[in-house]
């Protein structure tokens, strides 16, 4: 991958500001026309376009090193379970996690999310327990925790939301009792951006002897992440978020508590030995990770996190905050535009409504424009149900875009605007 270009912000010397150009030119899929005109890609909370970087990692996997990884004495299952392995220690790294066999490989968020609630939560949660999640949090963040309340017979509880998008954290109070077995939160709203004071929460479900989760799958890619610092016991991400490829994840646990979980999937590579009298499983991360996995993928993830990695997350952040503050001062000129949610603090998405048309309208003629956005109900719907909407239109950002991009969302809109008026 080629050098990137940074050079030191004046009013933020512990950042960078990126080399647009230079970043944009390595993402092969955003330099195409669609419908005719320059494609805008504005729907990066719904996954991530990718650098060349990560076309190759995969591409060479296939071509040089196409092998299964773990079982085989040959040079190409050798270099391939090397290049995987590796991968755990970029994550590792990037997450600031004192040990690789802390990470384990899933399909994305909501595998890993299930993973927990299958394993150690079958465990802990039982009839009369709680367990807490919040009024914003995506599906897959709320319906494996109904599966294990309704099971278990346990009692699922909610921290509210305010109309300004922000989690109304005086409750806690009330919500985190000795009843409370599992916290389980979203680090960044996916559907209005809100970032969430996670580490208050956790210390809250700490005091009363409560596992914690976090869902990350919309911090990982925008914010420096510390799992020690947060304190949690979990924390998921989905690396098609973070400019790598689909069907690639992340579950990150502390090693005693992964030791202590029983495996949720059986087969090949989480085994030990196995006879028709008993198996015994293989030590963490192994443990796991049961069948072959998308090596091509974690490959993929690898280089998407080298490539994060070269840009910097603090270059990243501010990028991302200068992008949202212009977006939200340019939409609230747009008459007819409300903007869903005005959280104190917000990364990566905004959400809005275009009065007398429904979400999905908008979106589909901005689409005719070239101007790709996501409109629906983001996989959250009881925060749509809060705000008393069947949906909104979601603009979200990555490193690739700027601030033409938002020129081109508020130019189609004003055309929306035309056709309904």
């Amino acid at each position: 991958m080629c050098s990137l270009n940074r050079q030191s912000r004046i009013d933020d010397p512990g950042a960078t500001s990126l080399d647009l150009a230079t970043v944009k030119s390595l993402f092969p899929c955003l330099h195409q026309q669609v419908h005719g005109n320059p494609l805008v890609y504005l729907d990066s909370a719904a996954t991530t376009q990718k650098p060349i970087s990560v076309l190759e990692a995969m591409d060479g996997y296939y071509r040089e090193n196409c092998s299964n990884i773990h079982r085989g004495l040959h040079a190409l299952s050798e270099r391939a379970t090397a290049k995987y392995e590796q991968v755990r220690n970029k994550v590792a790294a990037l997450l600031r996690a004192p040990d690789p066999r802390e990470v384990i490989f899933t399909r994305g968020t909501t595998e890993s999310i299930n993973l927990v609630a299958r394993t150690i939560g079958r465990e802990r949660v039982g009839s009369g327990d709680e367990v807490l999640i919040s009024a914003m949090e995506h599906h897959s963040n709320i319906v494996p925790w109904q599966m294990l309340c309704e099971e278990q017979g346990a009692t699922l509880r909610v921290i509210p939301c305010s109309d300004e998008g922000d989690l109304i954290l005086d409750e806690l109070v009330d919500l985190i009792s000795e009843k409370t077995r599992i916290v389980s939160i979203g680090h960044v709203s996916n559907a209005i951006g809100t970032v969430n004071d996670v580490k208050q929460i956790i210390q809250a479900a700490r005091e009363m002897g409560a596992l914690t989760v976090v869902d990350a799958a919309q911090s990982v890619p925008h914010m420096n992440i510390d799992v020690e610092d947060l304190g949690c016991d979990f924390l998921a991400f989905s690396g098609h978020k973070v400019y790598g490829p689909t069907g690639s994840g992340v579950l990150w646990g502390r090693l005693d508590l992964l030791e202590s979980m029983k495996p949720w999937q059986g087969g090949g590579d989480m085994i030990r030995t196995v006879s028709f009298e008993k198996t015994t499983y293989a030590e963490v991360p192994l443990k796991f990770e049961a069948g072959t996995p998308d090596i091509a993928a974690v490959i993929g993830l690898g280089a998407a996190l080298d490539f994060v990695k070269e840009i910097g997350l603090d270059a990243i952040y501010a990028h991302e905050k200068d992008l949202l503050d212009d977006a939200v001062a340019k939409l609230d000129q747009v008459s007819g535009v409300r903007i869903v949610g005005r959280p104190a603090h917000r990364a990566s998405s905004i959400s809005f409504v275009l009065d007398g048309v429904h979400p999905h309208d908008v979106g589909t003629i901005l689409d005719q424009k070239g101007v790709a956005v996501r409109a629906g109900h983001h996989c959250a719907m009881p925060l749509m149900k809060h705000f008393g909407l069947p949906a909104t239109i979601r603009a979200s950002f990555g490193v690739y875009s700027e601030s033409d991009d938002v020129d081109s969302l508020v130019e189609a809109i004003d055309e929306v605007k035309g056709i309904f008026r």
